[in-house]
């Protein structure tokens, strides 16, 4: 590419082929070089670049190995393994029984002796059952061997809230495992940062536990090269603004950017702000932010007690409360199991015109004044 375009800068300005005429051969190379460029940019979905993050790991890591429900020949249950065993063979793309205590412990002690393994939950509701696993093994290993293991496995899986999946598939699980010491928390929310997060997921020597949306996995994005990984531990600033901070993750991103169409044309210039780090929270882009616009909400599609908002809330609270002029504002799903009936399960969760609402009430007297 920097070939082609030495040539034409080398050549002089760009002139137009006559009638007839083929074009100049810079301005031909020029052109292949743009063809070639979007080429490379070509969009694919959520699921192919989880795929391919954990395609890539394994080629370039042979420790790197995957264990679940299906991940194998069925290429695991929204397809994020798809024919990995036949390039990495059964051993290394592992099928597993329906048994997540006993996979999730398998996958621990893989990892205190050297490999680094990746358990799919094939759905994150399911690994309740390896709780103490997660707990009392993953979590706690380093500090109880007093350093002399470490735990470097990625645990990732489908959760949320889908399309009448009914209340026992559409379990939101980040403060479950946010109160456990020794894990990091992660939820993707993009396809770039989706394959961005998984590879640094999987070279950490932290046990991670990767959250992934299920409707997101069909979201369609274009991805870095296979040298681009992600800060796990990096909040990315969606938008700047300066009217009123507003935290999110996973899913609840498309829901605030769609309520954030609406606010900016009555006026509005809200700040968004994904927090991909659920445990730790990026207090520096937080702090930052709250600063700047001295206004919070958190719109999260956990529940409201004991979800990630709260531990969030309390924290802006306790470190910033001098800089806040309005209270947060948590916006979270309601404290019920999800409904199966679709009217139902969306009064569960939030929607983008709850946003717009409480974007109206934390600044809207400010605002109207300035109209």
């Amino acid at each position: 590419m920097l070939a082609s375009r030495n040539v034409r800068l080398a050549a002089g300005p760009r002139r137009a082929a006559a009638p007839g005429q083929r074009a100049p051969l810079a301005g031909r190379l020029g052109r292949r070089v743009m063809v070639a460029a979007k080429a490379q940019k070509k969009e694919i979905m959520m699921w192919e670049a989880l795929r391919e993050a954990i395609d890539e790991e394994m080629e370039r890591d042979p420790t790197v190995c995957v264990m679940g429900e299906d991940v194998g020949h069925y290429g695991g249950s929204y397809k994020c393994t798809f024919g990995l065993y036949k390039k990495y063979g059964d051993m290394r793309v592992l099928d597993t029984p329906i048994c997540e205590n006993g996979f999730m412990g398998m996958g621990v002690g893989a990892a205190m002796t050297g490999l680094r393994p990746i358990v799919e939950g094939m759905n994150m509701g399911f690994l309740l059952l390896a709780f103490n696993q997660i707990s009392n093994n993953c979590g706690m290993l380093h500090y109880t061997s007093g350093g002399q293991f470490k735990v470097p496995m990625v645990i990732r899986g489908p959760g949320g809230v889908g399309r009448q999946l009914g209340a026992e598939h559409s379990q939101r699980l980040e403060s479950y495992f946010q109160s456990i010491p020794g894990v990091q928390l992660v939820a993707c929310s993009t396809v770039r940062n989706s394959k961005a997060l998984l590879k640094a997921a999987i070279r950490s020597d932290n046990p991670i536990i990767f959250f992934e949306h299920v409707l997101l996995y069909n979201v369609k994005g274009e991805v870095g090269d296979k040298d681009e990984v992600a800060c796990l531990e990096r909040a990315e600033v969606v938008r700047q603004g300066t009217d009123v901070s507003i935290f999110t993750y996973s899913r609840m991103r498309y829901v605030v950017m769609q309520a954030v169409n609406d606010l900016v044309k009555k006026g509005y210039n809200p700040e968004v702000i994904d927090l991909i780090s659920l445990k730790p929270f990026d207090m520096e882009t937080i702090s930052n932010s709250v600063r700047k616009t001295r206004k919070a909400i958190i719109v999260e599609e956990c529940m409201k007690t004991g979800g990630i908002g709260a531990s969030l809330s309390a924290v802006i609270n306790e470190s910033l409360f001098n800089e806040l002029d309005h209270e947060v504002i948590r916006l979270s799903s309601q404290d019920v199991p999800t409904a199966y009936a679709y009217e139902l399960e969306a009064a569960t969760i939030v929607q983008s015109s709850q946003v717009v609402d409480a974007v109206e009430r934390v600044c809207g007297a400010r605002v109207a004044a300035t109209v």
